[in-house]
């Protein structure tokens, strides 16, 4: 049975593009330590999580696959999920609505347009990595431009995450998360991210978690 886990995991991070797989080693960060993760090649990291998590190793890379979108591959794979836990989503203070929602320079960028009064939920991080795999090379410009970064942040998360694109898309789009508060939702986002050149994937994407 043991060797049976080996070989289907190892199949299956066979089965990333190698922007995917560096993916899953980063959302693996909570449980695995980074000098460990990071190094890793694909067998390696198979031995790394059957030693720490025996017997759950496919649990364990189901629940990151979702998170990364390749909903295939645990179908393709059979992989069993973890019990999905929803993120925790902020709550504003009982009957108050915060002062940023009437201040024009928050949001997007100074003059932006402010996210409507009623949103349904903050983006969770498997929302962002979901539009971070669609953005393009031209990310500072997106987060200089539309989502009102600075650049200095920009280059930092590049030295922090050697030749990795989605990454330095993910994070950039965190850190506009981690800034907006209860604010970054997907609408919001939205409104961000029109006026620039992007894949209309994104905002399609976007669009459809409004609802939600």
């Amino acid at each position: 049975m043991a060797r049976d886990e080996r070989v289907t995991l190892l199949e299956v991070y066979q089965a990333l593009p190698e922007e995917q797989f560096q993916s899953l080693k980063f959302l693996l960060e909570g449980r695995v330590p980074a000098g460990v993760l990071l190094p890793a090649s694909r067998p390696e990291l198979c031995r790394i999580l059957l030693q720490r998590f025996p017997g759950n190793s496919l649990r364990v890379t189901a629940g990151i696959l979702r998170q990364l979108g390749r909903l295939d591959l645990i179908q393709r794979f059979q992989l069993p999920l973890e019990e999905q836990i929803p993120e925790e989503t902020p709550r504003e203070p009982n009957g108050e609505t915060p002062e940023v929602r009437g201040n024009p320079t928050s949001g997007c960028h100074p003059g932006g347009i402010p996210a409507p009064p009623m949103n349904p939920r903050r983006l969770t991080e498997k929302d962002l990595m979901q539009v971070a795999q669609r953005l393009g090379k031209e990310w500072q410009e997106v987060g200089i431009l539309h989502l009102g970064l600075e650049r200095s942040r920009l280059e930092q998360i590049q030295e922090e995450n050697p030749g990795n694109p989605v990454l330095w898309n993910f994070e950039m789009l965190r850190e506009w998360r981690r800034r907006e508060r209860h604010e970054a939702t997907a609408s919001q986002l939205r409104s961000c991210l029109e006026p620039a050149r992007l894949d209309p994937g994104i905002l399609d994407f976007l669009q459809s978690l409004q609802g939600n």
